[in-house]
């Protein structure tokens, strides 16, 4: 199979936070893992289900994230919900830090994705949505749907 450059696989998709969150910005962060835990990423053995995003210290961190152990991993192997770093500038880490604690918004990992031979994770700032907000993104979606069909 040829390479393709402008081919860059998604390991993980959180799916449900575009359900629960309206997502208003995102960026793009490296992540600082060990050998063990790109190897499980690089399988796709990495799940953002119940993960954020949180500034402690001036650091931003990725919390709750479940990357599996490498199965032919031995005594190195690594934590599977320990916190990783995320690496970003430190001018928006601050600005993160502030969006947090002054509009009460939150930082949710929206995917996992290979670029550049690079892991990457993208994280969204996010508000959460009520319960008639994702009533309307359903019915928003279901008619968009039929209006293609019938198109």
């Amino acid at each position: 199979m040829a390479k393709n450059a402008k081919f860059d696989p998604v390991f993980a998709e959180n799916r449900k936070a575009r359900h629960d969150y309206t997502v208003l910005d995102t960026i793009e962060c490296g992540i600082q893992l060990r050998g063990t835990e790109v190897k499980s990423v690089r399988h796709g053995e990495v799940s953002l289900s119940g993960a954020y995003g949180a500034v402690l210290k001036g650091e931003l961190w990725l919390v709750g994230a479940d990357i599996a152990a490498y199965r032919f991993g031995n005594r190195f192997n690594h934590e599977p919900k320990s916190m990783r770093k995320l690496l970003v500038h430190a001018n928006e880490v601050e600005e993160l830090r502030l969006k947090t604690e002054a509009k009460g918004l939150t930082l949710i990992p929206l995917k996992v994705y290979l670029k550049g031979g690079r892991i990457k994770v993208a994280l969204g700032v996010c508000r959460g949505k009520a319960l008639h907000d994702k009533r309307e993104s359903l019915k928003d979606k279901a008619m968009r749907r039929d209006m293609e069909r019938g198109a």
